[in-house]
């Protein structure tokens, strides 16, 4: 399934964008010391929240099937850039009455979310440049 993600500038703020999918809208923005006005996380913080959703979707979708007493996956991500490499560290917090081996199950499920697939990937990016519009 492929959806079209639509950005432009929000009709607030100095760097402000707005972004769509399907019928969800939602703003990107960067901090009052980048030049914006903090309307919004800034797109590194989007990438890294799009990880933890993904894990955490996944591992409760799984959890729910398979009937195991998930009660919340809570998930804490972080990162660094330095040499060109931007580090991820994804920390998992499993609530309820799991026992060992199923905390092992669902840990194997995380790394197996579409997110962390395709950040494990190669990624090739085709840019082209649309006509100017009005609107």
């Amino acid at each position: 399934m492929s959806i079209t993600i639509k950005v432009h500038k929000a009709a607030d703020g100095k760097l402000k964008q707005q972004i769509e999918a399907g019928n969800n809208v939602w703003f990107a923005d960067v901090d009052l010391a980048s030049g914006g006005d903090d309307g919004g996380p800034d797109p590194h913080a989007l990438l890294d929240s799009a990880l933890g959703a993904c894990t955490a979707l996944t591992v409760t979708m799984v959890a729910k099937h398979k009937q195991l007493p998930l009660e919340d996956v809570r998930v804490e991500i972080t990162h660094q850039e330095a040499g060109g490499v931007y580090h991820l560290e994804r920390k998992i917090d499993l609530v309820g009455a799991l026992s060992d081996e199923q905390r092992s199950y669902l840990l194997g499920i995380a790394n197996k979310c579409p997110i962390h697939k395709a950040l494990s990937g190669k990624f090739e990016i085709a840019t082209t440049l649309q006509l100017a519009s009005t609107k």
